[in-house]
């Protein structure tokens, strides 16, 4: 009995499977609500396209599951989404640095050097050397003493030029400090200079562990071979991280509750990102409050707060009209403000929101004119991933594609979201009225079980 169950359950899975396909390799144009004519240039095959915040307004779902892309033909070509992530850009400078030298008694070469320092007012290490006894020995070159604290960001790498000493390879080891007292080890460094039959090979430069120092400390492993500087400098490499593009709405407009709240109805739920608040008058002073929820009954949760403002000064306005979002999915928004501030005006504000900028790229095939299409209820994300898309994709191919728009047809969109917004309103009173219909069948149950010990 159980194999015999089994083999039902495999057997429907299976015609599922085989049913669901079809439908899925099927789909055509007029499943979707919106149609819009795409406008292509540059080099092929892929093309990609700024996605704007109308299209993801016109769309069913905020992760654009429901979007597809036509041909003439009415064939769905393949297509990925890149959603804009935060970069970080690295930026090097290379900057030469005074150099001071480190001596030692003779005959004790691994002995750290004394040193004694002034600084100027500019910064600037001077050295002050003891004069060497006349009977004693002559002091050993030991190393030298890089003067690094003009340079503020991480150091990276360390080039150095010489004249004398043997030819071959000159060792040592690099320590680091910010005081002059207390040193760290950064490993070691190797320099060479070879020559033979007319040929030269030199080795100049030394990576160095990203880390910041003021001071660096060159210690010879073989002092007695050691060569004179001749030059040196650093490199330090400075990272800025640069936030994920944004792409923004246009104006919305508010109402307000009752309880002097602003609100805001978006056609879906959306990962916000940012939030821009028209300021219409000059000296405007307003300490905000920003809550939202993705759901129409869902409870209210914050996700910012502030103050706004529009202030002269100097003969310019300056304003604090933007407030970052935690990305949160919202379809309403509700702006509370403190009236002690003086408000924000007679007339409701409007808004501009914004999401991270996503691309669409998709492979041309078949004829134009090509369609983009969305607004499909049920709709499954058919998206591939990019390096899939894109065999042998590297990131620096994104931008060298050809590019395509959208030719938005701003009344098509209206029309398509006052559907949705109806379609909304009745799923919303049918539920309800499901809602009251089962309320009303447990009442005749009730009523039918009571009375029928009565009538027996």
């Amino acid at each position: 009995m159980i194999s015999r169950l089994i083999h039902r359950m495999g057997s429907a899975a299976l015609i599922s499977l085989l049913c669901s396909a079809p439908a899925l390799a099927q789909e055509q144009p007029g499943d979707y609500a919106v149609q819009l004519p795409l406008s292509l240039s540059g080099e092929g095959p892929w093309y990609r396209l700024d996605v704007p915040m109308a299209l993801h307004f016109a769309a069913r779902y905020g992760d654009l599951r429901d979007l597809r892309v036509f041909n003439a033909e009415g064939q769905a070509l393949a297509y990925a989404l890149v959603a804009g992530q935060d970069e970080s850009r690295d930026s090097q400078q290379e900057q030469a640095v005074k150099w001071f030298a480190l001596y030692a008694e003779q005959g004790d070469s691994g002995a750290t050097p004394s040193l004694r320092v002034q600084r100027s007012t500019s910064g600037t290490l001077i050295e002050l050397l003891d004069e060497p006894d006349a009977a004693a020995k002559p002091p050993l070159l030991r190393g030298w003493l890089l003067d690094a604290s003009a340079l503020e960001e991480p150091l990276v790498r360390l080039q150095l030029d010489w004249s004398g000493g043997q030819e071959g390879f000159q060792r040592f080891s690099i320590e680091a400090s910010d005081d002059l007292q207390t040193w760290r080890s950064w490993g070691s460094g190797q320099l060479a200079r070879l020559a033979f039959d007319g040929e030269r090979i030199e080795q100049r430069q030394i990576e160095l562990p990203g880390s910041k120092a003021r001071y660096l400390r060159l210690l010879w492993q073989s002092p007695q071979q050691a060569p004179q500087l001749t030059a040196a400098s650093l490199r330090s490499q400075r990272s800025d991280s640069m936030p994920a593009p944004l792409v923004w709405s246009q104006p919305l407009s508010a109402t307000r509750s009752p309880d002097g709240q602003y609100q805001w109805h978006l056609p879906l739920a959306l990962p916000l990102q940012r939030l821009h608040v028209e300021l219409s008058q000059v000296n405007s002073l307003a300490p905000i409050r920003v809550s939202g929820r993705s759901e129409a009954q869902g409870a209210w949760q914050s996700l910012a707060q502030g103050l706004l403002y529009r202030l002269p000064e100097n003969g310019v306005d300056i304003r604090q009209d933007e407030l970052p979002l935690p990305g949160w999915a919202v379809q309403q928004l509700r702006l509370h403000v403190d009236e002690r501030g003086g408000g924000l005006g007679v007339e409701p504000p409007q808004i501009k929101v914004a999401v991270r900028a996503t691309q669409l790229v998709f492979l041309q095939r078949g004829s134009p004119p090509y369609r983009l299409a969305l607004g499909r209820a049920g709709g499954e994300s058919a998206a591939l991933p990019l390096t899939t898309l894109i065999p042998g994709y590297q990131p620096q191919r994104l931008q060298q594609l050809g590019t395509a728009e959208a030719q938005l047809q701003t009344e098509k969109l209206a029309q398509h979201k006052q559907a949705v917004a109806s379609e909304s309103d009745w799923k919303r009173w049918g539920l309800w009225l499901v809602l009251l219909l089962g309320v009303g069948v447990l009442t005749l149950m009730a009523v039918s079980l009571l009375r029928r010990p009565s009538a027996e």
